[in-house]
């Protein structure tokens, strides 16, 4: 299964919903997709979805997928990406009212360069990114996490 989660904020993201409905119609996507619809208002024709999932249903889906097509939130891929989960992330952009500012594409450009990710930069790539998806390896997510509270540690030890 593909879930497609566009995230909790205010903003829709009816751009990926479009170009995924399109991508099954034409049949270049096969598999069954659920979708976390969030804000947006274009309601998908050709998959399932909700507006908003809770902790646990939001689990279970990714649980049942093998790929994630997100927005450019960090949260949704890393997340997704520590569960094994293949992720296609789309970056909102502000000229469609999809964020603030262009932020995410930062954002992606940096999960992209560490190769845990396919990052989609313009959704008229996204049927080559599907595609290319199905046969890709990508590097484990290994959080800094630790190694951040054990510098903070170490600096102020010498206090």
């Amino acid at each position: 299964m593909i879930f497609v989660t566009l995230g909790s904020q205010k903003f829709q993201f009816n751009r990926l919903l479009k170009k995924i409905d399109e991508l099954i119609e034409k049949k270049v996507i096969t598999e069954p997709v659920f979708a976390q619809i969030g804000a947006s208002d274009y309601k998908p024709r050709f998959f399932k979805y909700v507006d908003f999932l809770d902790r646990a249903a939001f689990a279970k889906a990714e649980e049942e997928s093998q790929i994630m097509i997100t927005h450019g939130g960090t949260g949704a891929i890393i997340g997704a990406v520590k569960k094994g989960i293949k992720v296609i992330a789309v970056p909102r952009l502000a000229q469609y009212g999809e964020h603030v500012d262009d932020h995410q594409i930062q954002l992606l450009e940096q999960f992209d360069g560490m190769g845990i990710i396919q990052a989609c930069y313009n959704l008229n790539d996204l049927e080559a990114c599907y595609l290319s998806v199905q046969t890709a390896s990508f590097q484990s997510y290994k959080s800094s996490t630790n190694e951040i509270i054990e510098s903070i540690e170490a600096f102020l030890n010498q206090l």
